[in-house]
């Protein structure tokens, strides 16, 4: 038996079908939940999938900018966007 960190419900599990890692739902409050500590079963919060999700977007917005900085760069060392005087 281990406890939801959500609503306090006794949940029910047999150590010897989990491993450190396992992934599962609360049968009272539906909150995904993992398995942190095998010796005693203990349960936490699973990661937010979304928030990884949302690094990874911001990610590949950094790539781009970083392209498009690059392309500008290009242009004044080739010197069309300036003239000698």
């Amino acid at each position: 038996m281990a406890t939801c960190p959500e609503c306090d419900a006794e949940v029910d599990i047999d150590p010897a079908d989990v491993d450190l890692g396992d992934e599962m739902s609360c049968p009272e409050c539906g909150q995904t939940l993992v398995i942190s500590n095998t010796d005693p079963l203990e349960l936490d919060f699973a990661p937010d999938d979304d928030e990884d999700e949302d690094e990874d977007e911001d990610d590949d917005l950094d790539g781009d900018d970083d392209e498009d900085d690059l392309d500008d760069e290009g242009e004044d060392e080739d010197g069309a966007d300036w003239e000698e005087e």
